[in-house]
């Protein structure tokens, strides 16, 4: 069973940084694709942005480019999103996710397992 446990998220200022952590069980990170999702309260869970399982190619939600940043580290099995630059509107609970496949994607039905959810909260 795969489990994904993500880290990082709480309240900052408008402006500010946070770094997600998502930790993966299992012996087959190296060989998927990693993404992260968010979804604000009373709206869909939006894509936010996708890395390969070479971590080579990244995918972004244009709101996001320029502010955010993802990465893996595929010795420890986890995958990170650094933000700064943070507005309310990035407020939500994000998650990761694995994908099925090598490639990154944006599409939901492209990842089959998820995290919990972290909440990040960017007041004005």
């Amino acid at each position: 069973q795969v489990q994904l446990v993500e880290s990082g998220g709480g309240l900052v200022q408008a402006g500010g940084s946070l770094r997600l952590s998502c930790a993966v069980s299992g012996r087959t990170f190296s060989t998927y694709a990693m993404g992260w999702f968010r979804q604000a309260p009373g709206k869909e869970r939006e894509f936010v942005v996708a890395i390969s399982a070479s971590g080579v190619s990244t995918y972004y939600l244009d709101s996001v480019k320029g502010r955010f940043t993802i990465s893996r580290d595929n010795a420890k099995n986890t995958v990170y999103l650094q933000m700064s630059g943070l507005k309310p509107e990035d407020t939500a609970a994000y998650y990761c996710a694995r994908g099925r496949l090598r490639v990154a994607s944006s599409r939901l039905t492209d990842y089959d397992y998820w995290g919990q959810g972290t909440q990040v909260t960017v007041s004005s």
